[in-house]
């Protein structure tokens, strides 16, 4: 089996997004925290993978998860987040940012395609505004009932009680 190159520093995801581009490929931009990855995660990141030829999955960095989801978050490192999500045969290239939002890798990598869940709001995704300006497409995709990270830690903190 071949090993490919799958974390990209930013510098290399731009150069590869605009190769592909030249040569007619579609680039795909989601981003999450996705920590404990679970099914939930499988299916919207194949979902979005079918929006086009290359799916490049920005990551929150460990600090910026913490942030957003509170103390004690991420469960896993994001080294570790990253490289399952590497694993996955429908990801083809994993980005870890610090900031709080992906737009600084949007503007970067300029998507054919940004997908977010159908929980966010058209007007509410970020860099929503900046792929439609250049004739891109923003696609929400509809989660899996009951699967999160959070409904998992509850479900581990009620069966050590």
């Amino acid at each position: 089996m071949k090993n490919k190159k799958i974390i990209f520093s930013r510098r290399a995801i731009k150069s590869l997004a605009a190769k592909l581009k030249k040569r007619g490929k579609k680039v795909v931009f989601t981003n999450g925290c996705f920590d404990l990855l679970h099914v939930g995660h499988i299916r919207y990141l194949r979902r979005a993978r079918e929006s086009g030829d290359f799916l490049v999955v920005g990551l929150n960095s460990d600090a910026s998860v913490r942030k957003i989801k509170g103390p004690g978050r991420p469960v896993l490192p994001g080294g570790e987040r990253a490289e399952l999500l590497s694993a996955l045969a429908f990801v083809d290239a994993v980005v870890i940012f610090a900031e709080p939002t992906p737009i600084r890798l949007i503007e970067l990598i300029r998507p054919d395609v940004l997908v977010k869940g159908a929980d966010w709001q058209a007007d509410q995704i970020v860099g929503g505004e900046l792929v439609r300006s250049y004739g891109g497409r923003v696609r929400r995709i509809p989660l899996a009932r009951g699967k999160s990270t959070s409904a998992i830690i509850k479900k581990i903190q009620r069966s050590n009680k």
